[in-house]
């Protein structure tokens, strides 16, 4: 069944993006859609741990607010480029993860990666280690927004929202 879902999905988006009825191209994207599947199935095999992902409303507050912080370090990052070269102040920093659940720790770096002008270059139990074009940047993840934004996106164990 799992497998199977895979398989509609994978096919319905691959004719979406690609648009062609050829029998050649069909044929590759079936290829594809299988090498894909067979990927999966082997990971699966290999990661006997069940994961669910828990997908809430609070989604929906979280990715219009990161898309937000996206396109204002766009413009801030643009700015900085055109400037002067003094105006950057590229830093290395560690940031606490104590406040991030384990499993939203990897969500919490990925989300400081898409931020332009960020980028996470090292994650541990503790800390995540961040290059920023500017200290400003590492000052605003520092003061916690991010942080709190994904920390509270879905209940811990045991509690609901």
């Amino acid at each position: 069944m799992h497998l199977g879902l895979w398989v509609v999905v994978l096919s319905l988006f691959w004719l979406l993006l690609s648009g062609y009825m050829q029998p050649m191209l069909l044929s590759f994207g079936a290829i594809s859609v299988l090498l894909v599947v067979l990927v999966i199935k082997r990971m699966a095999n290999v990661d006997q741990e069940l994961k669910q992902v828990d997908f809430r409303l609070s989604i929906f507050r979280y990715l219009p607010w990161l898309l937000k912080e996206i396109m204002s370090s766009s413009f801030h990052v643009t700015k900085l480029i055109w400037s002067s070269p003094k105006d950057l102040s590229p830093t290395l920093a560690k940031i606490s993860l104590k406040n991030i659940p384990k499993e939203k720790r990897v969500l919490y770096a990925n989300s400081i990666t898409l931020t332009p002008g960020t980028l996470s270059l090292d994650i541990n139990k503790h800390e995540i280690t961040v290059h920023a074009l500017e200290a400003a940047s590492v000052d605003e993840l520092n003061e916690g927004a991010m942080e709190r934004k994904i920390a509270g996106l879905w209940p811990k164990k045991g509690e609901e929202k």
